[in-house]
């Protein structure tokens, strides 16, 4: 009882100009093209999360509504660089770019975390057109956490 294994080329067949339709048979997919509107945001919120392994950059409108993102490692670094202010500095550069013509242009800005990204990503923001309105240290600290473990004895 040997399973035979089918392959792309079964599914579909050759016609006579050289173009492929699906074979008799296999399903055939319809999609709808459907054209998104650029709306323009005036004001809204860039979130900067400097990871030791990572930068990533979000804006936000005021609601929470994901405008545009970005990662050092969407970028192309790879391993170890996608931490440097470099990268950081690069992603801020994309996320402007995208933004340019839609907005927001009045912006909070919220830093998270302990990268060494973090004040590179904040200073190459300052040198795009964004009126910052407030920069804000989100990074969460922990007050004691939890009850350590008991101590081992041997």
């Amino acid at each position: 009882m040997a399973e035979s294994k089918t392959s792309k080329k079964e599914t579909r067949k050759e016609t006579k100009e050289g173009k492929t339709k699906p074979a008799a048979g296999a399903a055939v997919g319809i999609q709808a093209v459907v054209k998104k509107t650029a709306r323009r945001v005036e004001n809204g919120r860039i979130y900067i999360n400097a990871s030791f392994n990572n930068t990533f950059v979000t804006v936000t409108d005021e609601k929470g509504n994901v405008i545009a993102w970005a990662t050092a490692g969407g970028l192309g670094f790879a391993g170890p660089k996608k931490a440097t202010p470099f990268a950081a500095s690069k992603v801020v550069a994309t996320i402007a770019e995208k933004i340019s013509k839609t907005g927001p242009f009045n912006v909070e800005v919220y830093v998270s975390g302990a990268g060494s990204g973090r004040d590179s990503a904040v200073r190459s923001l300052a040198g795009f057109p964004f009126n910052i309105l407030t920069i804000k240290d989100v990074t969460p600290i922990p007050h004691n956490g939890p009850k350590p473990p008991k101590t081992r004895r041997v």
